[in-house]
C-alpha cells in the first residue's frame, strides 16, 4: 500500500521560502516571523511540524548546537542528501552560527580517529569563540 502524500497551500509557501534561504541556517522562529512579517497566514505549528516533515524527508538538516539555543535547520536543495559534512562556529559574544566548509579541520578529524580512535561527528560539531566582527567591535572599543 503507497502512503498518500498530501500537499498543501503552507507546505509550498515553506518550501518556497527555504529555496531562497539555501545554504543559511535558519530557526523555526525565523520561518514563522517572515510569514507573520509578509502578513502570510502560516502558524507556529504548521512551521515546525513542516521542517519536521522535511527533516524526515532528507530535504533539510537540522542541528541541535547548544541546549541554550534552539536548533536550527539548512535547507541545501537538492544537494541535501548528498551535501558534505562541515563543522560550525558559534559566536559568544553575539551567537551567530557561521557555517564552516574548511579541508585544513578534515586533517584534525583523520587524527582524532587514526590516533585516538575518536570519530568526529562534524554535523554535531561546534567550535565556540568569537566571530570576525565582534572581534573588530571589541578592538574599536578598546583602542
Amino acid at each position: 500500500m503507497q502512503k498518500i502524500v498530501y500537499k498543501t497551500k503552507q507546505q509550498d509557501l515553506i518550501l518556497n521560502y527555504l529555496g531562497q534561504m539555501q545554504g543559511k541556517h535558519f530557526t523555526a522562529e525565523e520561518v514563522y516571523r517572515h510569514f507573520a512579517e509578509s502578513g502570510v497566514s502560516v502558524g507556529i505549528a504548521t512551521v515546525y511540524r513542516q521542517l519536521e516533515k522535511l527533516v524526515t524527508d532528507g530535504k533539510i538538516q537540522k542541528y541541535f548546537i547548544d541546549d541554550k539555543s534552539p536548533a536550527c535547520f539548512e535547507y541545501l536543495g537538492e544537494d541535501c542528501l548528498n551535501s558534505h559534512e562541515h563543522f560550525h562556529l558559534k559566536c559568544e559574544s553575539c551567537g551567530k552560527l557561521i557555517h564552516l566548509e574548511c579541508d585544513e579541520l578534515s586533517g584534525i578529524e583523520n587524527h582524532l580517529k587514526e590516533d585516538h580512535g575518536f570519530t568526529v561527528n562534524p554535523l554535531r560539531t561546534v567550535l565556540y569563540g568569537i566571530c570576525a566582527e565582534c572581534a573588530a567591535k571589541e578592538k574599536g572599543e578598546n583602542a
